[in-house]
């Protein structure tokens, strides 16, 4: 009689969602800080912040997601990030005014919500919790969000070890 290896987690059926995939490359993101523009770190004098803006080398934000914020607890008109927002627009991918550690949680929900969630319907889903990258809990609340009306169930953590979170209860 020979003794076969059988793996189980294999032949269970469930489908491993990493919320790793979705995070966005470092190199898809960049920062634009007004801190540098501004008269000692603190005052917004016009002339010459568009006269800085103008001699800005924008082509290193070129088809980037692009984070705009001020480090400095410096008092920014509205219109000054509208004007760094108009020369950022021309070549960065996407303008948004929030954080630079802020923006990668952005895209990665963006990301989710982009998720067909038909392929898995009817499935049962572990969400993958353990890894080497910190994902941000808005994310697992997001994909149980966008899983919960079609998966059979869904599961945090590893196949061979899960915690439940959810299952279609049997009409």
């Amino acid at each position: 009689m020979e003794n076969v290896i059988v793996n189980k987690v294999a032949e269970s059926g469930l489908l491993t969602l990493d919320l790793s995939a979705y995070l966005p490359q470092e190199s898809q993101m960049a920062s634009f800080d007004l801190k540098p523009f501004l008269f000692m770190e603190l005052v917004l004098r016009e002339k010459d912040f568009r006269e800085q803006l103008k001699a800005q080398d924008w082509s290193v934000y070129a088809g980037k997601q692009v984070a705009v914020f001020c480090s400095t607890d410096a008092i920014i008109p509205v219109w000054a990030y509208m004007l760094a927002a108009s020369y950022l627009s021309e070549v960065a991918a996407g303008v948004h005014l929030l954080r630079p550690e802020a923006l990668s949680e952005k895209m990665l929900l963006e990301r989710i919500s982009a998720v067909d969630a038909g392929e898995y319907s009817g499935k049962r889903v572990v969400v993958k919790g353990c890894g080497d990258v910190h994902i941000p809990e808005s994310a697992y609340l997001a994909v149980t969000a966008l899983l919960r009306p079609v998966a059979k169930s869904i599961m945090y953590g590893e196949p061979c070890s899960t915690v439940p979170i959810y299952k279609q209860r049997s009409a």
